[in-house]
């Protein structure tokens, strides 16, 4: 248990290490953001593509996102920090998608999308366009800071999806059991 602690101690330094002291980013798991990003969105789209439609509607509670629910809030709010950074949200995304859209097929695609959106403009940015300012509801950042923002949301809720799936008897495909 004390060695656990030591490598996750280990880890959060590498995380918060000066930018000269950085690996570069290969793309790989535990390679920087982009492979951190792959990562979260392999997993959120093959736990998608795993959940049956008719759990789509599913929901633990009265007043509680539904499966959907959580997914188009993902992708809502991964167009919302991009539009920060200049990316413009496609015009045929709607905000009231977020509880309106339940179709598994057309949820994927949504998410898919968004995920793509997330992984081309980071992969386009300059490390000089990382340390903009800009403003984002109101508070001010750095574009760095957003992608940030951007990979802990999705990850915060893959756990959120991860406790639905358990709960209503989906097997992370990624899981042993």
């Amino acid at each position: 248990m004390k060695n656990r602690y030591a490598l996750m101690a280990a880890f959060c330094c590498l995380l918060i290490a000066p930018k000269s002291f950085a690996q570069p980013d290969f793309g790989g798991f535990f390679q920087g953001y982009s492979g951190e990003w792959n990562h979260v969105s392999q997993q959120l789209v093959a736990l998608a593509e795993a959940t049956p439609a008719d759990k789509f509607s599913w929901r633990p509670a009265q007043g509680v996102r539904s499966t959907s629910e959580v997914y188009m809030h993902l992708v809502r709010a991964n167009f919302l920090m991009l539009d920060a950074l200049g990316y413009r949200t496609p015009a045929d995304f709607k905000p009231e998608m977020t509880t309106s859209l339940t179709a598994k097929a057309d949820v994927i695609r949504w998410l898919k999308q968004s995920l793509d959106a997330v992984k081309e403009m980071r992969g386009a940015a300059k490390p000089n366009d990382l340390q903009k300012k800009v403003k984002i509801f109101g508070e001010d950042a750095t574009e760095d800071g957003i992608f940030l923002r951007i990979i802990v949301h999705n990850n915060e809720h893959m756990g959120q999806l991860i406790a639905y799936a358990r709960m209503t008897g989906v097997v992370p495909p990624w899981s042993n059991n």
